[in-house]
């Protein structure tokens, strides 16, 4: 194998980084400039900054409820999905189902038609199936996790599958052997060995739930309506309130490389596990 060259490294370290910091740099320069600046001056270029925009969106009650509306929805949806698709990995690895394999392919299935033939499908049971007195799912958090469920528990347990399938199951019989249940077994040996397979499949769906627009903003009003949808309101006929979209955007991030920060560690890993076996 030839030897690597240090400054072809070099180069594409300095590619991939402007290819990957740049829109943000541009969003960031966007959402610092005064609305007149943004036509007069190239947008690529920070020599004014103006951050009325922040002051302005920070202060807003309504894009608070609706960032906290998405940290809800997106938090809950993950942890849902990825304990959900843990116990059906766990179940079609573990226990021979006839047909356990077409059950896995009529999963990935349901998530292969776009979002928007669902639309007046899920509208109608929101608002007149699921109904309990005045109770409705429609522009509810909880109605939100569930739809998201839909699409996202099939994805989750496909991309679980290889790490519960990378556990050898002579660890399910060691255990039981020293008398543990399934419970405990579950618990104690397969829980702690998926730990970087769940994390990949938690801040996967976690990103599809925070980035979702189209079934937000047809199934919500205003209780439940999140960052993505609230995006839209700066969109006018009168005009586009580029700066402070472009400040939402950049809160936007924040928690989602929180989120990153925290299962980083668990990725590498996670993406890898099963890959190589003897």
């Amino acid at each position: 194998m030839r030897p690597s060259n240090p400054w072809l490294n070099v180069a594409l370290w300095v590619i991939l980084s402007f290819t990957t910091l740049f829109p943000i740099y541009w969003l960031f320069v966007i959402s610092v400039k005064p609305a007149v600046d943004l036509f007069t001056t190239p947008s690529v270029i920070l020599d004014t900054v103006y951050w009325r925009n922040y002051v302005e969106v920070f202060h807003d009650p309504t894009l608070r409820r609706y960032m906290t509306n998405s940290l809800i929805v997106s938090t809950g949806n993950a942890v849902l999905c990825s304990v959900l698709a843990f116990m059906a990995c766990y179940a079609l690895s573990r226990y021979d189902i006839g047909g356990k394999e077409n059950i896995f392919f009529w999963t990935i299935t349901n998530r292969m038609a776009p979002a928007a033939v669902f639309l007046l499908p899920f509208f109608l049971l929101f608002t007149k199936v699921f109904v309990i007195g005045d109770f409705k799912l429609y522009d509810t958090r909880i109605g939100l996790i569930l739809l998201y469920s839909t699409f996202n528990l099939p994805f989750a347990i496909w991309t679980l599958r290889p790490t519960i399938d990378g556990i050898p199951r002579e660890l399910d019989e060691a255990a039981t052997v020293d008398g543990a249940s399934t419970w405990q077994t579950i618990r104690e040996v397969i829980w702690p060995l998926a730990k970087p397979g769940l994390a990949v499949t938690f801040i996967l769906i976690w990103v599809f739930a925070w980035n979702e627009f189209l079934l937000a903003a047809t199934l919500t009003s205003f209780n439940a309506r999140t960052i993505t949808t609230g995006l839209s309101e700066y969109v006018t006929t009168t005009g586009t309130e580029w700066g402070k979209m472009a400040a939402i955007s950049i809160f936007t991030l924040i928690p989602a490389l929180i989120i990153f920060s925290m299962v980083q560690r668990h990725i590498v890993a996670g993406l890898t596990f099963g890959a190589v076996k003897e």
